[in-house]
């Protein structure tokens, strides 16, 4: 049965990126969207079993994404995928339950290192 996937980042073209990196034949249903708010409907509605977050969006912001999956205890899988590296960065998301946290621009090798290292492919 196929993961309902959400790849939630404003950049059309890194929605496309980190789509080409998936892992090839892993089976997911993939919905997008361009910002925190279309992110948080997308949960509400079930289509997030894991997410991939950007963290710099308008309207809502991918922190704000991960404190009100936490308030609605939402059961997300969280993976950030940022160009902000900052080591507080970091430690915000993973204190905001994030599961891990991978630079901008993604590269399909590293993400299936995460997934695997998690069980998740």
């Amino acid at each position: 049965m196929a993961i309902p996937l959400l790849i939630c980042d404003d950049s059309n073209m890194a929605r496309k990126q980190v789509t080409r990196s998936l892992p090839d034949g892993w089976d997911v249903d993939i919905t997008y969207a361009a910002n925190g708010v279309e992110g948080m409907e997308a949960v509400r509605a079930g289509k997030a079993e894991m997410l991939f977050l950007d963290l710099t969006m308008p309207e809502m912001d991918g922190y704000e994404v991960l404190e009100h999956i936490r308030q609605e205890k939402h059961k997300s899988i969280i993976i950030v995928i940022s160009g902000d590296i900052q080591p507080e960065a970091r430690d915000r998301v993973m204190a905001l339950g994030a599961l891990d946290f991978i630079k901008k621009p993604i590269n399909k090798e590293k993400l299936a290192e995460v997934l695997r290292r998690y069980g998740l492919i």
